[in-house]
């Protein structure tokens, strides 16, 4: 643990000081350069953890350095008392014939807290590090085995112990594998896996777009597995092409399925944790053209919970499957007429008769409470503002502990509601704590460890006593960070409210350090402006050093989040894009930056640039094709040129299936709009890129030339969609941006 330190300032001198030069009295602030933020990495701020909450809840575990090896330790510290123990030495993770002990990236205790799983040597499937080697060491007796000798090296995912913690069970090569810690014996249960079929995890769509990676359940008693099965031959394969790891190409194919094309067949089954013959939930619909988003085992039960959503993503309907019979009955449908959004919250209460329930279908994100048969359903979460996300459900004291922000949709804080739906909502987080706060509470909710930050302060963690909100100790606070960010002498992020008329849109601004109002300044607009996320957030951003970068350069830097975008302003702000993306959200950019231009007498009209990634890349585009009067200048980052090439489960989420919007698809595609564009523009992309394909690159470049239309451009071969891996790649990346933008705005 790291605990608030006084720090030698002889260290802090240099970088954190202003420098009086000998003999001229003349004082220097350190200037924002890019080889500090992107190489050296000094701005990077300081976490804390991986923390888990014991299952007494009276202390939590974490790691720490151990000095003398070089490893981590595993300690625990008692959270009233704040008394440390070591729990796992690193010395105790040192296998025979090695002089250093495991490297832990990630680990998880038993139920009954005796054997300890640690996850390490990781492997990059897709976006994350979900393959690789897993350990588990037995607390009484400190002997360490590594699972799944017998197979192919750091080929493992997902292990996590049976119920009395005496097996293991994970996946291998796309099948699920079952180990014995006493004897080590291993049993295949499932066999079949491999090439088209999937066991116990999932194709690519499934991973990036409904969060499901983890694709088996143990069953509460230990004695069966639940498990999806993907089976992929119908999907259409596309294909990244390495060409510079070798003398000759090498194609590296996925199964993708585009918009309007075949999905994953997708079903759920139960096989007996011992092997044998798997059975299958028959449930109605066509799989090919119906997700299974979620399935789960009832606690103390033989049934599990399914959630099924029609392929519109407008429909969810929820099962309950009897593994005894394997019987189905309908308990649940969710409707929208726009789309449904997938939520992790069911908590099962009152003995498991009922369970917590996400539902935006008043207006407001809300969470109810729903009878095991689905018959009654009573609202928790009362007040007309949306619950951003649950942080913990405690049935004992009654209450449900959410994150929401009802006055302020920048910020973040915690409320809790009574579970029995009485009395008002009541807010935890102190009022001077303004910004944004995350908190990983203990099952009790006795006690958190908050994350609090704004956009002038980087992470604090601190463990407080709830409901009192009590500080107990602060474990990290980034003090060495925040006063070399303060040293700067930077201007503070603004956060202000832009009337396009039909809405008030939310917004930031930043100004030089020297600004003048006198002066006349280019501006910058940064934009995502996708349903999937938001820009105008009152947080602690790594991206907006590089805004600050750019506005000590002399740019003005704004962003403004259209309707649409993921912020807590009520589902119809959420849903007014359906069928419409790209379409409203750069009609609303629009008149945002004429409301802007007409407002501050300081911008310079005729230097109005924009840029953004992935959706931001799009919306850039799409602003420039269709707004050129307005947009002088872009740059567009790993963007989707025509909807249609992105995958099926997102772009149809929100545009609905092709059949019927196949003009909103073609409206909403700057692809379809190139011969709009006047500025000056500049593509980028990554050739590696798994999620948007090189190919919506290289189909807009074409229309550009077609159209005749001049242009920069930028490939990183072998970059996936964040454009950062290989060496030097992110300060290339961001000196070619700054090229960009000193020569044309």
């Amino acid at each position: 643990m790291k605990f608030t330190a006084t720090i030698n300032a002889k260290f802090l001198w240099p970088l954190l000081l202003f420098h009086t030069l000998a003999g001229s009295g003349q004082t220097l602030r350190p200037t924002l350069n890019l080889e500090d933020i992107y190489s050296k990495q000094i701005y990077r701020a300081s976490g804390f953890g991986p923390l888990r909450w014991m299952k007494d809840n009276k202390g939590y575990s974490t790691l720490e350095p151990n000095l003398e090896n070089g490893g981590k330790d595993i300690v625990r510290y008692d959270a009233a008392t704040g008394l440390r123990s070591v729990e796992v030495n690193a010395k105790q993770l040192i296998i025979p014939g090695a002089t250093t002990p495991l490297l832990i990236e990630g680990y998880e205790w038993s139920a009954d807290n005796s054997r300890l799983l640690i996850f390490t040597n990781s492997r990059r499937v897709w976006r994350y590090n979900t393959r690789g080697d897993y350990w588990v060491l037995d607390l009484k007796s400190g002997k360490l085995q590594q699972l799944g000798k017998s197979l192919e090296g750091s080929s493992l995912m997902f292990a996590k112990f049976s119920p009395d913690a005496g097996r293991v069970a994970y996946v291998s090569k796309l099948n699920i594998y079952v180990e014995e810690l006493s004897s080590g014996k291993i049993v295949a249960i499932t066999q079949d896996g491999g090439g088209n079929l999937i066991n116990g995890t999932f194709d690519w769509v499934y991973e990036e777009e409904l969060d499901c990676r983890d694709g088996f359940r143990w069953s509460p008693d230990g004695q069966q597995i639940a498990y999806w099965q993907s089976d992929t031959r119908a999907v259409g394969t596309f294909y990244l092409i390495d060409n510079i790891d070798s003398v000759y190409s090498r194609p590296i194919p996925f199964p993708y399925p585009k918009v309007g094309t075949p999905l994953s067949a997708v079903k759920v089954g139960v096989v007996a944790a011992t092997g044998g013959t798997t059975r299958w939930f028959d449930i109605p619909g066509d799989k090919q053209d119906n997700y299974l988003a979620r399935m789960d085992f009832i606690p103390h039960s033989g049934e599990v919970m399914i959630q099924q959503l029609n392929r519109a993503q407008n429909t969810d309907h929820v099962w309950v499957g009897n593994t005894a019979n394997m019987q189905l009955n309908s308990i649940l449908t969710e409707t929208d007429s726009a789309f449904l959004d997938i939520h992790d919250n069911i908590r099962w209460l009152d003995h498991d008769n009922s369970f917590t329930w996400t539902s935006e279908k008043d207006g407001w994100l809300r969470l109810y409470k729903v009878s095991r048969d689905g018959s009654k359903q009573q609202l928790i979460t009362t007040g007309n503002f949306d619950v951003v996300s649950i942080n913990c459900i405690d049935p004992l004291g009654g209450f449900v502990y959410y994150t929401a922000s009802p006055e302020n949709f920048t910020q973040r804080y915690l409320y809790r509601s009574r579970l029995d739906g009485k009395g008002k909502p009541e807010r935890i987080t102190p009022s001077p704590q303004a910004g944004q706060s995350v908190y990983q509470i203990s099952d009790d909710g006795q006690w958190a460890v908050q994350t609090f930050q704004n956009a002038v302060t980087p992470p604090e963690y601190s463990l407080v006593k709830l409901p009192s909100h009590q500080l107990v100790r602060v474990l990290e606070d980034n003090h060495v960070l925040k006063a070399r960010y303060d040293s700067l002498g930077l201007r503070p992020k603004e956060f202000i409210r832009v009337d396009i008329g039909d809405d008030m849109l939310d917004a930031f601004i930043i100004r030089p350090a020297d600004f003048n109002p006198q002066k006349k300044y280019p501006l910058l607009f940064y934009v995502y402006g996708e349903p999937a996320g938001s820009t105008v957030q009152d947080n602690w951003d790594g991206t907006d050093l590089w805004h600050q970068y750019l506005a000590q350069k002399g740019y003005i830097v704004m962003s403004v989040d259209n309707r649409g975008t993921r912020a807590p302003r009520g589902r119809a702000w959420r849903k007014s894009v359906y069928r419409q993306i790209g379409i409203l959200a750069s009609a609303d950019q629009n008149r945002a930056a004429r409301k802007i231009c007409n407002t501050y007498s300081f911008i310079d009209t005729a230097r109005i640039g924009i840029w953004g990634w992935s959706g931001g890349g799009q919306m850039t585009l799409n602003c420039m094709f269709r707004y050129p009067g307005m947009y002088k200048t872009g740059l567009a980052v790993s963007f989707v040129s025509d909807q249609k090439l992105y995958d099926a489960t997102y772009q149809e989420r929100y545009m609905g299936l092709l059949s019927d919007n196949a003009k909103g698809y073609h409206d909403g595609s700057p692809l379809y709009f190139a011969s709009g564009l006047k500025g000056k523009l500049m593509l980028i992309h990554g050739t590696g890129d798994d999620n948007v394909h090189y190919q919506s690159f290289e189909m807009l470049v074409n229309e550009l030339i077609k159209n005749n239309k001049l242009f920069n451009m930028m490939s990183y071969p072998m970059r996936s969609h964040g454009i950062f891996e290989r060496e030097n790649t992110t300060l290339h990346l961001r000196r070619t941006m700054e090229n960009f933008w000193k020569n044309n705005l």
